[in-house]
């Protein structure tokens, strides 16, 4: 270590004083892995260890989020029975959602987007959306979103309901 770099004080007061600590804040473009690699990296059957049912009461379908330790996505499986619906919502953060079984449509902001197995759709942040499985089969879906990024930048995350 050269004469004008220091070690950052072993307890920082403030977050803004973390540019101090040589450990985040680099001399080298060599790469490392940016967070720990231990057995949370990987969260086994997801559908099968049970949906979050606060979560899956409130959005009134199940939900089985992924708990992985992810700074910046958060992952989650949605299931919709035949002819069932969420709610109509919007949030803060944005929603990529991709349909891995069955078929429907989407409502978002008036306008009716269908879906089937295999297709993907964008819902932009603070977007008035609903979605609805076709009344002869299920479906389910993956919902990627940014919330936990927004959360990281000290973002407020809303959400409403109609």
């Amino acid at each position: 270590m050269s004469a004008n770099k220091t070690a950052a004080p072993a307890n920082l007061s403030t977050r803004s004083e973390s540019f101090v600590d040589i450990d985040r804040n680099r001399n080298t473009l060599v790469p490392r892995p940016a967070g720990r690699v231990d057995e949370s990296c990987l969260h086994r059957q997801v559908m099968r260890t049970g949906e979050d049912n606060g979560f899956s009461d409130q959005r009134g379908h199940p939900v089985y989020p992924v708990r992985i330790p992810s700074k910046s996505v958060s992952l989650s499986v949605g299931v919709l029975h035949p002819g069932t619906k969420t709610s109509n919502h919007r949030h803060a953060y944005e929603s990529l959602i991709y349909i891995t079984e069955g078929s429907g449509y989407t409502i978002m902001e008036g306008q009716r987007f269908p879906w089937q197995a295999g297709d993907a759709l964008y819902v932009p942040p603070w977007c008035w959306h609903q979605h609805v499985a076709a009344e002869d089969t299920a479906a389910q879906y993956l919902t990627a979103t940014n919330m936990p990024l927004l959360d990281q930048l000290g973002q407020t995350v809303l959400r409403e309901e109609e």
